[in-house]
């Protein structure tokens, strides 16, 4: 069954005996991969585990709010990725520190400068979206801006072919190099 319709099941039948196991099912089958996902931020593996379990909890409890507009993996993974970025900007009560204001960069000087790099971005960005195929653009959000290591990816994706991710991801950037050649941002 797919993991959709187990959230449909979960959804329809909240307080039954079949929604439950729905839910068991459907986010045991991603316990491994969001703890991965979290240890990869915290590198840590107790707080990787309570973290998981969290993001967890708040994925059962917030089920209903899930629409269906995306892949249940991708709603799931970006309440993984707030949950750890909450966890990396959290201010611990036990560091002290002082600010070293000589190792603090100035902002960028040249906002026309500035504004070229994000209109390059936002190309980048469309080109990402309108070239790949929906797991090319998984897997290099994963492997560029996720930083997740390329076996990780082969296996948060499920891929089972012998190159794994790294195929995909050639792939991937072959076709991106492409369109930025077609586009002439190159």
């Amino acid at each position: 069954m797919t993991d959709e319709a187990l959230a449909r099941i979960v959804q329809s039948l909240v307080e039954s005996e079949a929604g439950r196991a729905a839910g068991a099912e459907l986010l045991g089958r991603y316990q491994r991969a969001v703890y991965l996902w979290c240890y990869r931020y915290v590198r840590d593996h107790e707080r990787a585990l309570d973290m998981s379990q969290e993001v967890l909890l708040r994925a059962w409890r917030a089920l209903d709010s899930f629409g269906g507009k995306s892949k249940f993996s991708t709603w799931l993974f970006a309440i993984a990725r707030n949950r750890c970025l909450n966890e990396m900007h959290r201010v611990s009560l036990f560091e002290e520190g002082e600010a070293d204001f000589d190792t603090v960069q100035a902002p960028n000087p040249d906002p026309v400068r500035r504004l070229e790099e994000r209109e390059y971005e936002e190309r980048i960005y469309t080109l990402i979206r309108t070239t790949l195929e929906p797991e090319e653009q998984r897997a290099i959000w994963l492997r560029c801006f996720e930083r997740m290591p390329i076996d990780e990816i082969t296996w948060v994706l499920g891929i089972e072919s012998a190159s794994g991710a790294r195929g995909l991801l050639q792939k991937a950037r072959r076709k991106l190099r492409n369109a930025l050649k077609e586009s002439g941002d190159e």
